[in-house]
This record gives C-alpha cells, structure tokens and sequence, in this order.
C-alpha cells in the first residue's frame, strides 16, 4: 500500500471486551488501517468508549484519546453501520455460537468483510480458516461463499485457535520441505489471558496447574486438518492425514502458550540439522509481500538448553514469531521440540491484523 494513499476505515465489533482492547492497542499507528467505528453489546451502546469500557480497560496503555470519546454503537443494530467502513474485526461474545454465526454473516450480507477472532465458522467448510504463512491459498474460498451466500463484497474469514499458534507453522515448514508427517503428541501449557477476563480465579491458578480447558484439545486436535487442507468446490476440504493427540493444561503465567511436541515422521526422517535449517530459512507470503505485522523471521530456533521461555520470548519479532528449542531425539518417535508462541498476539488480535492485511494485499479487502 502507498505510503500516501487514504488509511482504510474499519471497526471493531466487541471492542470492550479484552480481545477487543488488544485490537485498539494494536492498531495504534497502523499504516493501513484506522478505527473508525467500535460496537459492543447494547449494555454499552449509546456511551463513549471511555465510559464503556473504562472501568474494565487492561491494556497497559491508557485508552488511545482518539477513542476515548468514540461513541458505542449496537454490535446488533445493522442500520448504523457507516458506509465507509471497508471491514470489521469480529471479537463478539454471545450466549451461543449460533448467535455469533448469524451476526457476523449479517455483517457480511451488509457489504461488510468480517476478519473474526471468534470459534463460531472455523468448522463452516466456506469460511476460511487462516495462518498466513500456511495457507493463505484458501483465501480462494471466498468467491464460493460469497456465491453460495449470496454475498456481494461482504465475507467472513476467522483465524484459528491460540493454542495450536506454536506448533503448526513448524510442522507445516517440515511438511513443505517434503518430510511428511505422520503423528504428533501436543502438551500445551497455556497462559491465564487465554481464558479472558476475568479468567481463571486465583486460587485456581496460583501455585497450580488446571489440566483441562474446555474445548482446547478438540480444537488442537482437529483444527490443523482444516488448515492443512485445500480449496473444494463447495468450501475446504479437510486433510486427515497427520494424526495428532493433544493434552491441553492452563498454568500459572500471564501470556505466552508453550507446547512441548512429540513427532513421528511417515516416511524419510530428517536430520536435526536439516530441521533446524528448515526452520531457519522458512519464508511464506507474508515475509513476500512485507505486511505490516508479518514476522521477519515467523520461526525462530534458540539453542539455549533451557528455551524457549514465556517471559523472555514470547515478545520475539513483535510479538508475531513462533519461538522453537530444545529440538532433540525421542524415544518413542522420532523427535520432540518445544514451542512458544505469544496467545494474545500471534494467536488473537494480532494473528487477525494480519489476515487483514493478507486479504488486503490479495484484493479481497478494498
């Protein structure tokens, strides 16, 4: 995008929320983009952003001034939705997925791309489900939604889970470079800001691990077959070909989800080198076209003993990089390496800005 050309007009939908307070410190200074509209739940329809969410604000920056006295509209009321929004980012939380489906595809009948952080169409076959540095070919579902929908600018594309951010960039890489993967074991342990605020109380989590969150291991296990699959003629067709159990565990630290990953390979086996130069020299299409929250470097490889840790790694290549360590041989399979990567950048609001900008770049977006 030119440097002198018009910023895009965009809102966001469920902006009081925490996914929604990342979106607005995220996009501070964008180059592309620029707030133009914020739509929460009719409790704060009709205040400003301030008075809305104020009192619940947990950035650690102040609210923006430019959105401070912005005025919330009803994430519901699709009669106000300016015309010269070009998309939305969907954070909404409703009662039930369905809720969230029927609203965002209302967006999408009102001309309106909708960029969506939530879980409700990551398992619609034409919605998109995007990684950019994996599959941003399946970007070429839009046409049969908007087709099949009825749509005619409008569109709703989400990104996958935060918990499975750390481990298939990696995976695929090792794919890409012609070593097939055959199984996976995945532990993740999972920062507290995944559950939202106000999340897991503390007697819970301090001094503690709570192995089970609701939904995680399903969504690990079965959301890399959609990524990994390809464009069909009525939406993605699925590839079931890497068979993977996941255990999912929230522990005591505030951002950053860790894996520790088991791999067993199909048919050649590569060498720890050959790994770790595969990792290395991994590019995709969004290090191609230089987008704005694209990663210099979207896997990096420490071979410090004790890393990759939270607190000291989550924040590599702003936050967007996926931090790999402790490569070695397995017992069982044939390798196991561990796997960081940031939940509420990488695997939330960030991960969305950066699907924007791919469907920018690809035309989707104008």
């Amino acid at each position: 995008m030119n440097k002198n050309m018009e910023k895009l007009k965009i809102g966001i939908l469920g902006a009081t929320g925490i996914v929604g307070q990342n979106y607005i410190k995220l996009l501070q200074g964008h180059p592309w983009f620029e707030i133009k509209d914020l739509a929460a739940s009719p409790n704060s329809a009709g205040k400003t952003y301030e008075e809305a969410a104020g009192p619940k604000w947990q950035m650690p920056i102040l609210i923006p001034e430019e959105i401070k006295h912005v005025i919330v509209r009803d994430v519901q009321d699709f009669g106000t939705i300016p015309n010269d929004i070009s998309f939305v980012f969907s954070a909404i939380n409703m009662p039930t997925k369905d809720q969230i489906k029927e609203i965002e595809f209302k967006y999408a009948q009102n001309g309106i791309p909708v960029i969506s952080n939530n879980s409700a169409h990551r398992w619609t076959p034409d919605v998109p489900m995007i990684i950019g540095e994996v599959n941003p070919d399946h970007a070429n579902v839009i046409p049969i939604q908007q087709k099949k929908r009825n749509f005619s600018k409008g569109f709703v594309a989400v990104k996958p889970n935060c918990s499975i951010q750390s481990y298939v960039t990696p995976i695929y890489a090792l794919e890409k470079a012609g070593y097939k993967v055959d199984k996976l074991i995945i532990t993740t342990l999972q920062a507290v800001s995944g559950a939202g605020y106000p999340g897991v109380p503390s007697l819970d989590i301090i001094d503690n691990i709570v192995p089970y969150i609701g939904g995680e291991e399903e969504k690990s296990e079965k959301e890399p077959m959609k990524i990994f699959g390809k464009v069909g003629d009525i939406g993605i067709i699925n590839d079931e070909s890497i068979k993977i159990s996941a255990t999912c565990t929230r522990v005591p630290i505030i951002d950053g989800h860790t894996a520790s990953i088991n791999i067993k390979f199909k048919d050649k086996v590569p060498s720890m080198e050959d790994i770790k130069k595969i990792w290395l020299e991994f590019r995709a299409l969004p290090q191609e076209l230089d987008l704005p929250f694209a990663p210099k470097h979207p896997i990096i490889y420490l071979e410090n003993i004790d890393r990759p840790q939270p607190r000291k790694d989550r924040d590599n290549d702003k936050g967007m990089a996926v931090t790999i360590g402790r490569l070695r041989k397995d017992t069982v399979f044939d390798y196991k390496f561990i796997g960081l990567s940031h939940n509420t950048i990488r695997g939330a609001a960030g991960g969305a800005i950066l699907n924007a900008e791919l469907l920018k770049a690809k035309g989707f977006i104008k």
